[in-house]
């Protein structure tokens, strides 16, 4: 999103990080006209020309689709939506609790929300992307005819097999756990079936051949130890310095820099935890936008709302090497008020990010909400 990135508002953070270095004559110069098929839809995010990135966790392999979708938005208004699972629910012939969203990812272009939906729960759930226009009202993307081109991973982990033969039908639904588009370069995150298990990968796009990812290894205060198989759950590119760097939050909850440069096929990389930012908690989704001329980061978790944080020290932060026992360390936070719910968050505007969060009826609503 992100991106050009991941989140593609960050171009409006640090545009120096995000401009390619390359002239690319046509994005879409090898994609072919036909259906684009999917066995799931998970993280999602925006490259140039309006090309959607999709990524199909069952499937280890991920999509760019020419959406089509370039011309800006026609006004500045925000985009609202109540009830968004009731109406794509009404949409699709089904009932709103057997609809699950995966990801939302806006188009910075037309300010339209594109959403990776199941419909349905089980091992037989329907992949659909939805696309919310500006009015709030929800469309099908049809995927029968359209230019595309996709990537299959070359080692994700078995399906339903994990190391040493144990049951973990979990395992390959980790193979995409975040994506973001960096210059010319699709990052991911996830799992491989390496025996250093976290990975991440920067694959040149367009798509010609995958090469196996960079293991990862990081130190968890949290759990007191070194960690290789817990996967990224959701990260963003950020420049540190004068150098492009990843910021990865992974569950219980370090926060955790990466060089973008030292992603080599095959590598091992040591990350830097920043924060430890409290156990028994999962992030979900982040975004890094700029006010006041400083930049912050909004990471929404499981447990403890939407957390702000001050980029300003991330430069002089030690790394965290040793246990951490009072919940958090490092780089500090504060819970942005009344942001409740909240299950996916993209950078909407400057000024804005369009959340999907649940209300107290239990409802699931998109909402244009100032950046705090």
């Amino acid at each position: 999103m992100k991106h050009i990135t991941r989140h593609f508002g960050l171009a409006l953070v640090v545009p120096a990080l995000l401009s390619t270095g390359v002239v690319a004559a046509n994005w879409t110069a090898d994609m072919k006209e036909g259906p684009a098929t999917f066995k799931s839809m998970g993280p999602l995010c925006f490259g140039p020309d309006g090309i959607i990135f999709v990524a199909d966790t069952k499937a280890a392999a991920i999509t760019a689709i020419d959406t089509g979708d370039t011309k800006a938005a026609a006004s500045e208004g925000l985009l609202q939506a109540k009830g968004i699972n009731q109406k794509i629910a009404g949409l699709l012939g089904t009932a709103a609790d057997q609809l699950l969203i995966n990801d939302l990812a806006v188009n910075p272009i037309s300010h339209r929300a594109y959403l990776a939906v199941s419909r349905g729960r089980g091992p037989n759930a329907i992949p659909v992307l939805v696309r919310v226009n500006t009015d709030g009202q929800p469309e099908v993307v049809a995927l029968e005819k359209v230019k595309s081109s996709r990537a299959e991973l070359p080692d994700p982990p078995v399906e339903g097999v994990a190391a040493g033969g144990n049951r973990q039908p979990s395992s390959r639904q980790e193979s995409i756990t975040d994506i973001a588009f960096f210059q010319d370069r699709i990052l991911l995150a996830g799992l491989s079936n390496e025996d250093f298990a976290s990975t991440f990968r920067a694959i040149p796009f367009p798509f010609k051949t995958v090469a196996n990812g960079t293991s990862v290894e990081i130190y968890h205060g949290s759990h007191g130890r070194f960690e290789t198989k817990s996967p990224v759950r959701t990260f963003v590119p950020f420049k540190v310095g004068n150098e492009p760097q990843l910021l990865a939050a992974y569950t219980c909850t370090p926060l955790v820099q990466l060089p973008i440069s030292a992603l080599t096929p095959g590598a091992k990389l040591k990350g830097k935890t920043i924060a430890e930012l409290g156990n028994r908690n999962r992030p979900i989704d982040m975004i890094v936008y700029e006010k006041g001329g400083k930049s912050f980061l909004l990471l929404a978790n499981s447990s403890r709302g939407v957390m702000k944080i001050s980029t300003d020290q991330i430069e002089k932060m030690p790394s965290i090497a040793s246990p951490v026992r009072d919940g958090t360390s490092g780089l500090p936070y504060e819970t942005v008020k009344g942001w409740t719910g909240v299950d996916h968050l993209d950078l909407f505007d400057a000024k804005t990010a369009l959340v999907l969060r649940k209300d107290e009826a239990g409802s699931l609503n998109l909402e244009s909400l100032p950046l705090p």
